[in-house]
């Protein structure tokens, strides 16, 4: 599934969500009314938009379900409908991650860093045990029926999969084009010798990919410039394996980009292949090359499969190209992404 992603509310979601019209531009539908879901009598019933205490905008499940076994159930569908509507997601400021090992990893990240995420509700498998590792982590626990867990995690064979994790958005998460109290650019990303910048990266996969590399390979965050797919995309989530929780990831306009780089001195690399270049020859990603920059804070722009680099990108970054001995004109995006990741990561 390719989507373009524009998020509807601000990234930084304590103590605030704010709902906002979206940029024409995008493919998201523009989201006029929300609802809360309320249980009375053993059913949900809709009322009209509110926030709890915290500011956060909720969907309540009574703390006294336990166990849901009807994929028809009013929370199951709220669930798919965070699996499935990128805007949705955004305004409830939640995601679904499916699967033991992605929480895992999320969860270990978080303890070695102290921060903190939130497990809403945590989805298990009728019968099965609560994974070692998360015993210590979730909130509401509710046991579902093997449809439910098929249905939820898009896997034909329900007992691969165990555990769902209703979770919110991370903190480490944040909209520049909505939220007017993170105009400091230095506040961005912790750290800023090394970061990603994806341009139109539409393929979830491919864009899942490039967090978790950049992550692996400990580049200081990820940049989403206008075109770019949710990265909390059900098919993202699950191709970074938890890396959307985990490195920072701020969405933004050339402006916010221009404005990182001025600030901070920071080079601009784009990754290009050595053919069809218009406005000047690439330099080769070579031994020399990466020594040179060692020292450099540096941005490295990746484009979309299909497009390649936008023509801004190509304007304002050094275009660097992989040498290739074969035939082919190009690599995939997310497989020149990581050999980009890896000869170009921070030394410590």
């Amino acid at each position: 599934m390719l989507c373009s992603y524009k998020p509807l509310v601000q990234a930084n979601y304590s103590p605030h969500l704010k709902l906002l019209n979206q940029n024409p531009n995008t493919s998201i539908p523009k989201t006029k009314t929300q609802f809360e879901r309320k249980y009375f009598d053993g059913r949900f019933d809709d009322i009209d938009a509110g926030a709890d205490s915290s500011g956060l905008w909720k969907y309540a499940l009574p703390s006294n379900v336990k166990f849901i076994t009807s994929t028809s159930n009013p929370f199951v569908k709220h669930c798919l409908k965070l699996k499935n509507s990128s805007s949705y997601r955004h305004s409830h400021a939640s995601a679904l991650v499916v699967g033991t090992t992605p929480l895992r990893e999320i969860y270990r990240y978080k303890e070695a860093s102290q921060e903190k995420t939130v497990i809403d509700c945590l989805l298990l498998l009728d019968k099965a045990e609560i994974p070692e590792g998360l015993d210590t982590h979730y909130g509401h626990v509710v046991r579902v029926s093997s449809m439910v867990m098929k249905k939820l995690s898009g896997v034909q064979s329900a007992e691969s999969i165990e555990v769902i994790a209703l979770m919110r958005f991370p903190t480490s998460f944040l909209n520049l084009s909505i939220d007017q109290n993170k105009s400091d650019s230095r506040s961005w990303f912790p750290s800023t010798h090394r970061i990603l910048v994806l341009d139109g990266i539409q393929d979830p996969g491919n864009l899942g990919t490039l967090i978790r590399s950049a992550m692996a390979f400990q580049w200081g965050g990820i940049f989403l410039l206008p075109g770019c797919c949710d990265p909390f995309n059900e098919k993202a989530l699950r191709a970074s394996r938890g890396a959307s929780f985990q490195l920072p990831i701020v969405s933004g306009s050339w402006n916010h980009l221009e404005t990182l780089k001025s600030t901070l001195n920071m080079k601009m690399l784009a990754g290009h292949p050595d053919i069809d270049w218009k406005t000047k020859k690439p330099f080769s990603l070579s031994q020399e090359f990466v020594n040179s920059l060692s020292h450099a804070p540096l941005c490295l722009v990746l484009g979309s499969e299909g497009r390649g680099l936008s023509e801004k990108s190509q304007l304002e970054c050094e275009l660097v190209s992989i040498p290739m001995s074969g035939k082919f004109e190009s690599l995939n995006v997310s497989v020149a992404g990581g050999i980009f990741l890896y000869m170009l990561q921070p030394k410590n």
